[in-house]
């Protein structure tokens, strides 16, 4: 299976509702590593790698975030995976 990795920026009301945690979750259950942060802009800043499939559900699901979020914009740069990254887990 193909690896890929994507560097995702999230902006809208994406902070206070807790889109790392759910972020999380969704990661862990689809096997994806990487990791996600608070911006002191306001956004999320993610890095996701795994299979393709995998790694463009999570990219799908950030349009979206959980039910208390409002996403304005999502922006994808895909960068060559490292496939070092472990267990998928909140930056602080």
């Amino acid at each position: 299976m193909e690896r890929v990795r994507a560097h995702v920026f999230v902006s809208g009301r994406v902070q206070g509702v807790n889109f790392r945690a759910h972020l999380r979750d969704q990661a862990r259950r689809a096997a994806v590593e990487g990791w996600v942060r608070n911006l002191p802009d306001g956004r999320v800043e993610a890095v996701l790698e795994g299979t393709r499939a995998a790694v463009q559900r999570l990219i799908s699901w950030c349009y979206s975030g959980p039910p208390a979020a409002h996403v304005e914009h999502v922006e994808v740069q895909w960068e060559a995976p490292t496939g070092r990254e472990g267990p998928f887990a909140i930056s602080w």
